[in-house]
């Protein structure tokens, strides 16, 4: 059992991220389920992580992957019972693994039973004021009450039949929440208290900058969608002040049980204000987006971590590092396409041509022992053990994705990084369950698959296990590092006890540093560390 009176234990944690829907199966209906993840802890220890993070697998008509919640406090019947995440937490913590849930407190699905009763209640009603309803402009209120424009396309706003128009920064099946209201804040303190005492040991929290509103609501002067982020300062709903007090009132709940932690998804300007998230009695981690999102060059990669580092050592805290998740393409496919080639707009109508699939994988494999050779904690995403892809040729036909609708098929959305595992290099579904799966899997999926790839050294699963190891077993005790000098194209930093990470990120091999080479994240020519390479030396 994992000890909770260590109450710092995130602080160098390793993080695994289950998107449930397309990890196992269990019951072979297609879906991936909580039977499956407990049938699946083995390979989770076997990583020697601290902690996964579940993705929504509360009940969810699934409009948004089941970012639109009808319930928080129960599981999905497609996922299982309360009682099976009981046991999911019970055994995982046998392993010293812990479980933390995500945190949807932006939105709720329009099936909550709170949207229920707005719609049936009359406008000014206690009800409505849980979200944010408001009359319309124009001649009879037939237009929507700002020009905001949702982060999936199209406006923020749908009216329903009395005429008021409800606020929606997403979906229009996601109507947010009004935080100015004490109804939600005393909600949601006890949803946290719920999972908590459930032994659940914290909570991953979605849209973490987009709970406060200008409750004047004026127009954007930039009518198109800022996505999740803004330079703005006074941002009308992005990145609000006032969203500090909100997460300070979680904080509070979360002191109360020793040992839990939260994370936030803060997509904000830059490190100056993400680290106002991080303040001792705010969020315990931010995601440190910016390493996921560094061009594969030295001297973006370098500034991307130095302002991580920076950031949260300003307020007492360490960097969170992240290479893929769910809402982005899987970094193999990243780091395949040339540095100036966007890789979203890439996955409708891109140029094929230009994805070095070779150069990806060595890449993905470099940047992994980056990352984990960092101080600080990490998050990892389901299949990135396994190195794999994106599945970027998904036919039209079966993307379920809210951004292919919304945005009227201009953008192909997140379904390519939520294909469903391959366990087995054959079967249905390559192990995934026995009976298919709710995304297809493309043809050679099992070339990725983990029994493929248990026990060869040379396998992407094998390297994981690997490194995650000699970090617990080297690194875990300590916060600080130290650049070294390096020749252009080439990091290099040393961490306590002489433990150094060179990554080449140039075009020519170099010579390898003085000592033992503990892990190569590819093969060495000799005394040179070949491109796109990255080793460990004691």
């Amino acid at each position: 059992m994992h000890n909770d009176t260590d109450t710092h234990w995130w602080r160098t944690g390793a993080f695994y991220q289950v998107y449930i829907r397309s990890f196992a199966d269990g019951n072979g209906d297609g879906t991936g389920d909580i039977a499956g993840l407990r049938s699946r802890l083995d390979h989770l220890e076997q990583l020697s992580i601290d902690a996964i993070w579940i993705n929504p697998w509360f009940p969810s008509p699934l409009n948004d992957g089941g970012y639109d919640v009808a319930h928080y406090r129960d599981i999905n019947p497609a996922y299982g019972t309360i009682e099976e995440a009981q046991l999911l937490i019970d055994e995982a913590a046998q392993r010293n693994i812990r479980v933390m849930v995500d945190l949807v407190p932006n939105h709720t699905s329009s099936e909550h039973r709170w949207f229920k009763e707005a719609l049936a209640s009359d406008p000014g009603s206690p009800a409505r004021e849980r979200y944010i309803f408001r009359d319309g402009r124009g001649v009879d209120g037939d237009e929507p009450p700002n020009n905001w424009q949702s982060v999936f396309g199209g406006s923020t706003w749908t009216r329903v039949e009395d005429g008021q128009w409800y606020l929606h920064l997403f979906d229009p099946t996601q109507p947010d929440l009004n935080w100015s209201n004490p109804a939600v804040e005393r909600e949601f303190h006890d949803i946290l208290r719920f999972w908590l005492d459930m032994g659940a040991a914290g909570f991953r929290v979605d849209v973490a900058h987009g709970l406060a509103k200008d409750p004047e609501l004026p127009d954007i002067v930039r009518a198109e969608s800022e996505a999740f982020r803004t330079e703005r300062l006074d941002h009308p709903h992005w990145d609000r002040d006032e969203v500090h007090e909100i997460i300070r009132g979680w904080r509070s709940v979360l002191d109360e049980y020793e040992g839990s932690v939260m994370v936030a998804e803060a997509w904000v300007a830059n490190w100056d204000r993400l680290a106002r998230y991080l303040r001792p009695d705010e969020f315990h981690q931010v995601f440190a987006f910016e390493f996921l999102e560094a061009e594969w060059n030295a001297e973006a990669m370098r500034q991307a971590i130095q302002n991580s580092l920076d950031g949260a050592h300003s307020v007492g805290s360490v960097p969170t590092w992240v290479l893929s998740n769910h809402d982005v393409v899987r970094h193999p496919t990243r780091y395949a396409l040339p540095n100036d080639v966007a890789s979203k707009p890439w996955l409708l109508d891109g140029d094929r041509s230009v994805l070095n699939e070779d150069a990806g994988f060595r890449r993905a494999r470099a940047a992994t022992l980056l990352g984990l050779a960092l101080p600080g904690s990490v998050y990892m995403y389901q299949g990135e053990e396994l190195g794999l892809p994106e599945v970027h040729d998904l036919s039209e036909d079966v993307l379920d994705d809210p951004v292919w609708r919304q945005s009227g098929g201009t953008e192909k959305g997140r379904d390519g990084c939520r294909v469903p595992l391959p366990w087995s290099s054959e079967g249905p579904s390559y192990g995934f369950g026995s009976n298919g799966s709710w995304l297809p899997q493309p043809d050679g999926w099992g070339a990725f698959a983990a029994d493929v790839q248990l026990g060869d050294p040379d396998s992407t699963l094998e390297l994981y296990k690997a490194a995650l190891a000699l970090r617990s077993e080297r690194l875990a005790g300590d916060e600080t590092m130290e650049w070294v000098p390096s020749q252009p194209g080439v990091l290099t930093f040393r961490r306590a006890g002489g433990f150094t990470c060179v990554i080449n990120l140039s075009r020519d091999s170099i010579a390898l540093p003085d000592g033992n080479v503990l892990l190569a994240s590819g093969s060495l020519d000799g005394g040179l560390l070949p491109p796109d390479t990255s080793v460990w030396i004691d």
